[in-house]
């Protein structure tokens, strides 16, 4: 059946499920790492605490961190009621069950809180939104946009993704897109016209099976880089 929104909606994922969805390397994690459109997930704050170093950007940023709880606040009861009412889509592995769900959503969000206000003026959190990121060629080594491209095809149509995409490998050497569902259970249909263009402009493209699953059969990452990059994705 899938899942209606209006809207983006601010849920945001914690260190552990970035790792398990993004098949995010010890390596990994010492690259300089882009979050687009992270909204209030904790990854930033966790990776933030081990040393390491993450930017992330999203719109919803330009309110305060009070703000942003309340905004989800608004929304999380509903989106978990309907995960409930539709038990065929999702799979419980990692989460394992609605209120489960629910539950590390709500972790995750009072991480971020705690981390925000600071984090913005360190830079770690920036107001902005794809397609058009202020950052110079080549500012990150690896780009990540979880929960937003794909997901929301029938909000934003096909130039928007490719703009989109292209932009992440502007500011990034290589960029990681998951989940490549939409919100109604399907594939997304940008994913094949988009995989042909960039192939044509030189770019490889790869589907990963990741370790992560929540939309059942949604457990496939999308890894974008222009050359072959001298190590393996491992966790």
């Amino acid at each position: 059946m899938g899942m209606k929104l209006k809207n983006v909606v601010p849920l945001g994922r914690s260190f552990d499920e970035y790792r398990l969805m993004f098949n995010l390397s010890r390596r990994d994690r010492d690259k300089r790492i882009i979050g687009v459109g992270d909204g209030p997930a904790s990854f930033n704050a966790e990776m933030h605490a081990m040393g390491k170093t993450v930017v992330s950007v999203d719109p919803i940023y330009m309110f305060s961190a009070k703000d942003i709880k309340h905004k989800f606040d608004k929304v999380v009861d509903n989106i978990i009621e309907q995960v409930r009412n539709t038990p065929g889509d999702w799979t419980w592995s990692y989460h394992m069950s609605p209120d489960d769900l629910k539950q590390h959503r709500k972790e995750a969000l009072t991480k971020f809180n705690a981390d925000f206000e600071q984090g913005k003026k360190e830079g770690r959190y920036q107001t902005g939104e794809l397609p058009s990121l202020e950052f110079q060629d080549r500012t990150f080594d690896i780009a990540l946009c979880s929960h937003f491209l794909f997901l929301y095809s029938e909000h934003y149509d096909y130039n928007f993704h490719k703009a989109s995409v292209y932009e992440m490998l502007r500011v990034s050497e290589e960029a990681r897109i998951f989940p490549l569902l939409d919100l109604m259970m399907n594939r997304s249909p940008y994913i094949e016209p988009l995989t042909e263009e960039l192939e044509r402009d030189g770019f490889i493209v790869k589907f990963k099976k990741v370790p992560y699953e929540i939309q059942r059969g949604g457990n496939v990452m999308m890894w974008i880089y222009k050359k072959q990059p001298h190590r393996k994705l491992l966790i």
